[in-house]
């Protein structure tokens, strides 16, 4: 009996094992290797990110205000005197004899007015008057008759004393009927529409036929007249300039229908009050308005010759932040972190404002600065800035 031998085992051959090793090692180097791109491109992101986080600015230049040494505002102008004339009676346009442009002194008719209503009055008030004067005389000779019988006692005292009564009472009806009559003479004389002083007529809104008076409905002036010889400004001041506005203080008026003009004005007076809503002092000038080159109703620059400001600078607009604290300008410092400024402005001279307090000439000055900015917020200076 033979005995069984057991059977060979398989060996792997030597360089099998050795590609084996190469290939682990291959791969835990490229896991390595992974992991630490992996780690470096986290870090980069978050470098990236935080960078991200910290806000770009764009920095503008303050410019000294020190130089300037003019006040210029907008002013209206309205004329010396301005009226609008209503007609002061019922009745119907019955012509008008000036049209607008038209020069007209003191008394002028400008138009007239039937008034077929009030004519009957008339009429009536006379007959009323002559009533009472035909019966005023007839109560003057019963009394002489009376009191001649009372001086031989032919009537009693009280008869007499009634008849003198009734004469004393259809006097005062005289009296009160004159007056009536009186009244409605002088309420006719309102049919002629007259200037009540020298000027030009602006406006009429009457025409031939039209209902007129306190009865008609929706009234309106029938004419409109100015007197152009001068003209009132009215400007509104800012409060900081208001200790200079005094009566006297000499100005310079541009209007833009003559490019290049100048009129004269000095102040006349203040409203002596600050208007809470604009914090403006209302200011009235005059002007002599010769040839009549300046109109009621329009607009012009009113340039005050005024003292500068000293330590004023002019920043931007869009600088400006509107804080529950109050206005604000945002700044840069050396650190590259934010500071909040309370400011005082003075002109408002649209895209830029002047600032009386609060900031200095070698400011740097964050332009349209976000909503969020914050006080020690740390940001980027843009390269474009000219701060």
């Amino acid at each position: 009996m033979q005995t069984e031998r057991p059977a060979p085992v398989a060996t792997a051959p030597r360089g099998l094992k050795v590609a084996g090793i190469v290939a682990g090692v291959a791969a835990l180097t490229i896991v390595v290797a992974g992991l630490a791109v992996r780690s470096s491109e986290t870090v980069h992101a978050g470098e990236w990110t935080q960078a991200r986080a910290i806000p770009t600015v764009h920095l503008v230049s303050v410019q000294s205000a020190q130089h300037s040494d003019q006040l210029t505002l907008p002013g209206t102008m309205t004329a010396w005197n301005a009226a609008r004339l209503f007609a002061r009676v019922n009745g119907y346009v019955h012509s008008w004899s000036q049209d607008i442009g038209a020069t007209v002194s003191t008394g002028t008719p400008l138009g007239l007015v039937d008034t077929p209503e009030l004519d009957q009055q008339i009429v009536e008030a006379r007959a009323t008057l002559a009533r009472a004067r035909a019966s005023a005389g007839l109560a003057a000779s019963t009394a002489r008759r009376w009191n001649d019988l009372l001086t031989d006692h032919s009537v009693s005292q009280q008869e007499a004393d009634e008849k003198n009564g009734d004469l004393a009472v259809k006097r005062t009806a005289i009296q009160g009927a004159e007056a009536e009559l009186n009244r409605l003479l002088a309420t006719k004389s309102y049919a002629t529409i007259r200037a009540p002083f020298a000027g030009v007529v602006t406006a009429r809104n009457a025409d031939i036929g039209d209902l007129v008076g306190p009865g008609a409905g929706n009234q309106q002036p029938m004419f409109t007249i100015a007197d152009v010889s001068r003209i009132r400004l009215y400007v509104s001041v800012p409060q900081s300039y208001s200790a200079a506005m005094k009566p006297g203080l000499e100005a310079t008026l541009t209007v833009p229908d003559y490019p290049g003009r100048t009129f004269a004005a000095r102040v006349v007076g203040t409203s002596n009050a600050i208007n809470p809503q604009t914090g403006t002092l209302q200011v009235q000038l005059i002007a002599d308005n010769v040839g009549e080159a300046l109109k009621p109703g329009g607009y012009g620059q009113v340039i005050f010759a005024m003292p500068g400001q000293r330590g004023a600078v002019t920043v931007p607009s869009s600088a400006l932040v509107f804080r529950a604290a109050g206005m604000q300008v945002a700044t840069v410092g050396s650190d590259s972190r934010i500071r909040l400024h309370p400011v005082t402005i003075g002109r408002d001279q649209g895209g830029t404002v002047e600032i009386i307090s609060g900031l200095s000439p070698d400011a740097r000055i964050v332009d349209n600065p976000p909503d969020s900015i914050a006080p020690g917020e740390q940001v980027h200076v843009d390269a474009q800035s000219h701060g």
